[in-house]
């Protein structure tokens, strides 16, 4: 792998970096006080072509690498990782799931339209009540003519209030466990399909995360994704897929701790002198960038791994699982010690960090969110 990224990568992330600096950054905090999804914010970044980056683009996407996309979560997560959740749920979890094994037909209806911005997809696995790893879903499905029927309720669905595309995951053989699950797209006027509670949450907060019910929702066969009973397999790779990104954002709320470390250090003076000067707190500085850095290094090295071919996992290798772990626990150490250098003023909601370390928390939950299948 050749180390130097490519001079369209470099813009890419001026681009990215500019959007983060000029719509997000004055915005993330009172947002993130009111747990407000902007509709608006979206709308902007799909014209940057990010809605459907890394999707090719006869199905709608920009046809980018994957080494792009994880440039662009990264950079936003560095000022907002709202809006980059948000984003990773949509296109990793959604887009690619369409995109890899939609019909024809099922890809020409939707994957345009989402890969465009023009609608938002949200990804509906967890039961209510489910315990993870169980692989047993509450939600069903039961065929009824050329119709199936889905009834049930999704939990902790990102992006469930303002999706206008659902990827559901529901139990389509009774006692059949992981092996009789089916995915099926749904529309969000579809009747039956209700958004449930709003949940508040620590971090992340501005993204909206949703409970979904379906109460005899009709849906179509042809708008089953893959084939019935294989939708196991079909999560757990876009999960599976979807880790890189989660490790790139972890790099990115660290790597946004770090250099508002790193700006207070310069302005607070103790002593006399900045606390940047002080070696105890240069020691500081310096470990974490050693450490961000050897992080982003493994997530851009399992990315290029993945946009080479090569499987999501292959022993003795880097792979999206280390990166993960060692990305969600970097963004937690560097969000801590970026409060601790802010000292008292760490604490406080004026202060950035706090939001960078709450949200740095929903990373290291992610880091296990295989446990969901």
């Amino acid at each position: 792998m050749n180390f130097e990224l490519s001079d369209e990568h470099i813009m890419l992330r001026k681009m990215f970096q500019e959007f983060a600096k000029h719509e997000l950054e004055q915005s993330a905090a009172s947002r993130d006080e009111a747990e407000e999804w902007d509709m608006q914010l979206w709308q902007q970044l799909a014209e940057l072509g990010a809605a459907g980056m890394a999707i090719p683009e006869v199905d709608g996407g920009a046809g980018v690498d994957d080494i792009s996309y994880i440039i662009a979560l990264e950079e936003l997560a560095k000022v907002d990782a709202s809006i980059s959740v948000a984003l990773l749920a949509h296109h990793s979890l959604v887009c690619r799931s369409l995109q890899r094994y939609g019909s024809a037909e099922l890809k020409k209806l939707y994957l345009p339209k989402l890969a465009q911005g023009a609608g938002i997809g949200a990804f509906c696995l967890r039961d209510e009540g489910a315990q993870d790893g169980s692989g047993d879903l509450q939600t069903t499905a039961r065929l009824c003519g050329d119709e199936w029927l889905i009834n049930g309720q999704k939990q902790f669905v990102i992006n469930g209030s303002c999706a206008d595309v659902y990827l559901v995951l529901a139990q389509t053989s009774k006692g059949a466990g992981k092996q009789g699950v089916t995915a099926f797209v749904v529309e969000r006027d579809c009747p039956g399909l209700t958004i449930g509670r709003k949940i508040s949450k620590l971090g992340i907060r501005s993204t909206s995360i949703t409970d979904v019910k379906f109460q005899d929702c009709r849906v179509s066969t042809r708008n089953i994704l893959g084939t019935v009973d294989e939708g196991y397999s079909l999560a757990k790779e876009a999960i599976e897929l979807a880790r890189n990104g989660l490790a790139a954002q972890a790099v990115g709320i660290a790597q946004g701790a770090l250099e508002k470390a790193v700006l207070y250090a310069k302005e607070r003076v103790q002593f006399g002198k900045p606390i940047a000067e002080l070696q105890a707190i240069q020691f500081m500085l310096a470990d974490m960038a050693t450490q961000i850095e050897a992080a982003r290094l493994l997530v851009y090295q399992s990315t290029w791994l993945q946009d080479e071919g090569y499987a999501v996992q292959i022993d003795g290798e880097i792979n999206c699982v280390d990166c993960l772990t060692f990305a969600s626990r970097i963004s937690m150490e560097a969000a801590t010690n970026a409060v601790q250098i802010h000292g008292g003023y760490g604490y406080m909601k004026e202060y950035a960090v706090e939001r960078y370390m709450r949200d740095a928390q929903f990373m290291r939950f992610n880091d296990a969110l295989s446990n969901m299948l």
